[in-house]
């Protein structure tokens, strides 16, 4: 069954370290062979920029994670091909792999409108306003002041929605968050889970989440066990709790995937890297039925693309 994974952080792995290869490095839990194994048919690859780095710099480092994702990830790999416009998911063929710029937190162009259009115009599809910390977009919920959006923030909300961008929620605080769903045309929370089921301060509340599928959003599922179980472990019956309570908000077709990978430090029972994949996805037609699970494994997603 054909994947749509809404974030990973391979190209964080490529840039600490340059001696590492994209295609078949094993300590890159979302390398190209992995995604074919997996059965990935489009991967969101985040511009991720650590926030004690020099702010002056970090346009220059996001550019350079960029060149690394036409270097490494798209040109030395034959069947993974570069989305520069939504409609390119629905032309891939065969075994062809989407590979989709986004941008977490925008640190990266911190207050300059010029460069987040270049990013748009170097092809990034998604971004998220903040990382855990604050910037000049808004808060992350890692801020204590908790502050919303600002002027900016919603500017560059604007900007997306003219651009057909996904905004994404995944790392904004609750005040930023209500202020993005007044705004935004195309929201999506990458990577979150069901703070109901764990009460982690990255997962979504049940009002958060009914607006998202209110707006016709998407919540990628995280598959780290410390938004699943709060621990170290987990196990995918542990992640159908989730799902089984964004079901009961109504949001059956709203879930999607948001693995993580490359980005976490634990990992559910049997599924460590994007290669096994059609394990979970097993686990889940189990429950689901293959009709149902299409739809949190690519379908829901593709019908919601900003065309």
């Amino acid at each position: 069954m054909r994947i749509f994974d809404l974030h990973c952080d391979a190209l964080l792995r490529l840039w600490l370290d340059r001696k590492k290869i994209y295609t078949n490095d094993p300590s890159i839990e979302a390398n190209y062979e992995r995604l074919i194994q997996g059965k990935v048919k489009v991967q969101l690859f985040a511009i991720f920029l650590e926030p004690e780095l020099p702010s002056d710099l970090k346009f220059q480092y996001a550019l350079e994670q960029i060149d690394l994702f036409h270097t490494e990830v798209v040109n030395k790999n034959e069947k993974m091909k570069k989305i520069t416009s939504w409609e390119d998911i629905h032309t891939l063929k065969g075994e062809e792999i989407g590979a989709v710029l986004a941008l977490e937190g925008a640190d990266a162009f911190g207050n300059d409108v010029m460069k987040l259009r270049t990013l748009y115009q170097l092809g990034v599809k998604s971004i998220g306003l903040t990382w855990n910390n604050a910037n000049l977009c808004g808060d992350g919920v890692g801020e204590i002041r908790g502050g919303g959006l600002t002027e900016f923030g919603k500017e560059v909300v604007k900007l997306n929605n003219d651009y057909k961008i996904w905004t994404d929620v995944s790392h904004l605080s609750p005040n930023g968050f209500w202020d993005v769903m007044k705004l935004a045309k195309y929201p999506i929370a990458s990577h979150s889970n069901s703070k109901t089921i764990c009460d982690h301060v990255r997962n979504l509340t049940d009002e958060q989440a009914q607006e998202i599928f209110n707006k016709d959003g998407l919540i990628g599922l995280v598959l780290t066990p410390e938004f699943i179980t709060g621990g170290e472990q987990a196990t995918i019956n542990d992640l159908i709790k989730h799902i089984d309570h964004f079901i009961d908000l109504g949001g059956i077709s709203n879930i999607a995937l948001g693995s993580d990978f490359d980005g976490i430090a634990y990992y559910i029972d049997g599924l460590e890297h994007s290669g096994k994949y059609q394990y979970l996805i097993q686990g889940l037609v189990r429950k689901y039925g293959e009709e149902i699970v299409n739809g949190f494994a690519y379908e829901n997603v593709v019908k919601r693309l900003p065309l």
